[in-house]
């Protein structure tokens, strides 16, 4: 995990490493929180987009398998979808008697789109969940959208074509991208370069 204090506020940008995002999935409060965190984690969906994703809107396509996202501003784009995720959106639809144009992340009273800050109570409730499974209380700055850089994040330190990244996450320049979620933050490149000096 890294950390990074926000310019005008007092609390962090978090960015989790591939090993972290999965403990937040475990600590999850139940099966729709723990869709909504890989949507977050593993597609960079905006907490918005999370809750207006429906079963139907999961496609195989000629570049695999894709979600088909209206995001900010009206934009379509399309995000690859790992297997996990998709096998998860469809489980939950098969228990559920609802057509595939219903939000999959639900709440647990209702099958209306769920509220963004039931997502961050979910996240929140996760969060202190691991802080106290591993003694570090950083994870209790863990927001949605960290979820989002942490995506991004990743996916940059692991040589993603900038343009296709771009794309994916529905960001219109390069700038924006660097402004608001900054590659050289990925836990994975911190260590790439550590081990590239014998005494760190």
């Amino acid at each position: 995990m890294n950390l990074q204090q926000h310019a005008n506020r007092d609390d962090f940008k978090v960015w989790l490493s591939e090993q972290e995002v999965p403990k937040l999935l475990e600590a999850a409060p139940n099966a729709s929180a723990k869709i909504a965190f890989g949507l977050g984690a593993y597609c960079g969906l905006r907490s918005f987009e999370i809750a207006k994703v429906q079963p139907s809107d999961v496609h195989d396509s000629d570049a695999g398998r894709v979600l088909r996202i209206v995001g900010k501003g009206d934009k379509y784009r399309e995000v690859p979808v790992g297997q996990d995720i998709a096998t998860q959106i469809q489980t939950a639809a098969d228990f559920r008697d609802e057509p595939d144009t219903y939000p999959i992340v639900q709440s647990q009273s209702s099958s209306r789109t769920v509220p963004t800050r039931t997502l961050r109570r979910w996240l929140a409730a996760a969060a202190r969940s691991v802080a106290k499974e591993t003694g570090d209380n950083a994870w209790n700055y863990l927001s949605m959208h960290d979820l989002r850089r942490t995506w991004a994040t990743n996916l940059a330190a692991a040589g993603v074509d900038p343009m296709i990244l771009l794309s994916w996450g529905g960001w219109s320049d390069i700038e924006t991208f660097r402004q608001a979620y900054r590659g050289e933050y990925a836990p994975s490149a911190h260590r790439r370069e550590r081990e590239k000096v014998d005494w760190l």
